[in-house]
């Protein structure tokens, strides 16, 4: 049997660079992409993959496109992992049409037509989906409409789409962490925090259970999670919108 493919998305980040090196360390070949050249050529650098292509996912052709190559170049896709995210915050009297179609674009739609491109190979193999969500795409969080908007239709989208694929072996599930110690977490915090990126994020672990203890959740552990579920032992598991947030959505 031919060794498994995953192509991973936002690959380059602080997440996705997680989740390449778990498949790898689970002896899956990995496929990359990120819009970020220079950070992609980095992981390729400190791991073996087996494609890597840095392309723009908001067209429905790019991600047509970037699939037929890693088909092209592996031969098989076993799983999809929609990790590609984006952040902007602000008011929605004062949120821009440009910041808005930018969250749209890279939260959903690209997400939506990676599935799209996908499914069809997907469907040889039996494989499966996984989208990174947020606690955002199940809870209101302050001032971030739009993303909230963003994740909660990909959080939605997912559970459809693990209803109309179901019949021809394909799982789909949704991953919502809270906040992930990233590189994106940090330019949250300096575009946000007012110039006090070390309060910004405070704020954000004063919201967490745990009090004093509070920390953020490391990339490897959402890669963990991630692994498990395109397990062929997880096969029960579709539909599921799974939080990964240390309680942060379960209630007041």
């Amino acid at each position: 049997m031919s060794t498994p493919v995953v192509l991973i998305t936002g690959a380059a980040g602080g997440l996705g660079s997680a989740l390449a090196k778990r498949f790898a360390q689970g002896g899956w070949r990995v496929a990359a992409t990120d819009v970020d050249s220079a950070g992609l050529h980095v992981l390729n650098n400190s791991m073996p993959l087996a494609a890597s292509m840095p392309i723009d996912l908001r067209s429905a052709a790019n991600c047509q496109e970037l699939v037929s190559c890693v088909l092209g170049r592996t031969g098989r896709l076993d799983a999809l992992v929609n990790a590609a995210g984006i952040w902007r915050e602000g008011p929605v009297e004062s949120f821009s049409e440009e910041d808005f179609d930018l969250v749209m674009a890279v939260n959903l739609k690209a997400a939506f037509f990676m599935c799209s491109a996908a499914i069809p190979h997907l469907r040889e193999s039996r494989g499966s989906i996984v989208n990174i969500s947020s606690d955002a795409g199940h809870q209101g969080n302050r001032n971030a409409a739009a993303y909230c908007a963003a994740k909660g239709g990909l959080t939605l989208m997912g559970k459809t789409l693990a209803l109309d694929l179901a019949s021809d072996g394909i799982r789909v599930n949704t991953v919502s962490p809270g906040d992930i110690a990233t590189p994106m977490l940090d330019f949250q915090a300096e575009r946000y925090g007012e110039g006090n990126p070390k309060a910004y994020k405070r704020q954000l672990l004063e919201l967490y259970p745990q009090g004093k203890d509070a920390r953020f959740i490391r990339p490897d552990e959402v890669a963990e999670l991630v692994w498990f579920l395109c397990q062929p032992h997880a096969e029960a598991i579709t539909g599921a919108n799974l939080a990964i947030d240390f309680g942060l959505s379960a209630g007041k």
